[in-house]
C-alpha cells in the first residue's frame, strides 16, 4: 500500500513539473508578451522576464520592440519634368503598441513595406529631377509623413526615411555632364574678362600718371633694363618708346633758340645800288664736324627724310 502511495506521489509530482515547465515563459528585454486566453487578449502586455501561463488555455505571442531597418526596393517612375529615374530608399521604424501591431494588421512588416513603395512612387511623380538630386532632406520628410500617417493605427512609429540612390539614364548623365562643363567654362570666361577689365583700368591709370610725369617713363624703362639684365642673357633688345624721343625733343627746344638766323638784324633797304661784298675766306666746313659740335635739333631730324639732314646753321649736310 505504501508503495502505491509513493508511486502516485511520484507520478503527480512528475505531472506537476511537466505542467510547470509548460507554463513557464521567458520574455527578453527587447520583447513584450501578448497573452491570448481562449482567443481573447488578457491584461496588459507582459514585461520582460519570467512569466507563467495556463497550459493548453493561454497562448503567448512575443513582439519585438527593436528598431527595424526595412529596405525599399528600387522604384522606377517619371518625374514631374518627364525624366525616367529609379529610386531606392530605406525605412527605420519600431513597434510602440504591440497589441495594435498584432491585432489590427496581419503582418505589419509587409504592410509598412508596401506603403513605403507606394509613397516612394508618389514622391517621384510629384518632384523634379533637381529636387531628387539636391533637395533630399525635404523629400525624406515628405516621404516619412506619407508612411507614418497610416502606420500610426498599426501601432508602428516611423523613425526615419532615407533616399539612398537615384539612378539616371546614360543619356541624361551625359547631358548633365555637358551642362556642368558649360557652366564652369562660362564662369571661367567671366572671371577672365573681369580680370582683364580690372587690369585695363590699372593700366589706364598708370598711362595717365606717366603722361603727367614723363620722368616716370624713364624710370620704368630703367627698371625694365635691370629686370632683363638680371637674367644674364647674351643679347639685350631694348625698345625706345616714341614718348621718350618727344620728351628729349621738348628739352632741346626749351634750352636753345629755334633759329639763329632770326637773331641777325635786317639791313635797311636803300635806293642806292648795292655794292657787292666780298666774303672773307673761310675754311671749308665739314658736315661731320658740324654734326658733332653743333647743337642737336631732334625735331628737324625726326621731321625731315633720311636722305637730307639740315643743321642749325642752315647748311645742308651729307647723308
Amino acid at each position: 500500500m505504501l508503495e502505491i502511495v509513493i508511486t502516485l506521489i511520484a507520478v503527480f509530482g512528475a505531472l506537476g513539473l511537466i505542467c510547470l515547465a509548460a507554463a513557464m515563459r521567458v520574455i527578453k528585454q527587447y520583447e513584450r508578451g501578448i497573452l491570448f486566453r481562449l482567443g481573447r487578449i488578457t491584461g496588459e502586455p507582459r514585461a520582460p522576464g519570467l512569466t507563467l501561463i495556463i497550459p493548453f488555455v493561454d497562448r503567448l505571442h512575443k513582439m519585438n520592440m527593436q528598431i527595424v531597418t526595412l529596405p525599399i526596393p528600387a522604384q522606377e517612375g517619371i518625374t514631374r519634368d518627364n525624366v525616367t529615374v529609379r529610386v531606392d530608399a530605406v525605412v527605420y521604424f519600431r513597434v510602440v503598441e504591440p497589441t495594435d501591431a498584432l491585432v489590427r494588421v496581419e503582418d505589419y512588416r509587409f504592410a509598412v513595406s508596401q506603403m513605403a513603395q507606394t509613397s516612394l512612387r508618389s514622391i517621384i511623380g510629384k518632384s523634379d529631377l533637381d529636387d531628387l538630386l539636391s533637395n533630399r532632406e525635404k523629400l525624406n520628410e515628405g516621404l516619412e509623413l506619407m508612411i507614418d500617417s497610416p502606420a500610426v493605427g498599426w501601432g508602428v512609429q516611423i523613425d526615419r526615411v532615407e533616399i539612398k540612390d537615384v539612378s539616371l539614364p546614360d543619356t541624361m548623365k551625359r547631358s548633365m555632364a555637358r551642362q556642368a562643363e558649360a557652366d564652369r567654362e562660362r564662369r571661367a570666361r567671366i572671371i577672365n574678362a573681369d580680370a582683364e577689365y580690372q587690369a585695363s583700368k590699372k593700366l589706364a591709370q598708370a598711362a595717365q600718371q606717366m603722361a603727367d610725369t614723363p620722368t616716370a617713363l624713364q624710370l620704368r624703362l630703367l627698371q625694365t633694363v635691370m629686370a632683363v639684365s638680371a637674367e644674364k642673357n647674351s643679347t639685350l633688345v631694348l625698345p625706345i618708346p616714341v614718348e621718350l624721343l618727344h620728351f628729349l625733343e621738348r628739352g632741346a627746344r626749351d634750352g636753345q633758340p629755334t633759329d639763329r638766323r632770326a637773331e641777325k638784324p635786317e639791313k635797311p633797304q636803300t635806293t642806292e645800288e648795292p655794292v657787292p661784298e666780298i666774303a672773307p675766306a673761310e675754311e671749308p666746313a665739314s658736315p661731320y664736324l658740324d654734326a658733332l659740335t653743333g647743337p642737336p635739333d631732334l625735331g628737324a631730324v625726326l621731321d625731315q627724310p633720311p636722305e637730307r639732314v639740315t643743321h642749325a646753321e642752315g647748311r645742308p649736310g651729307q647723308p
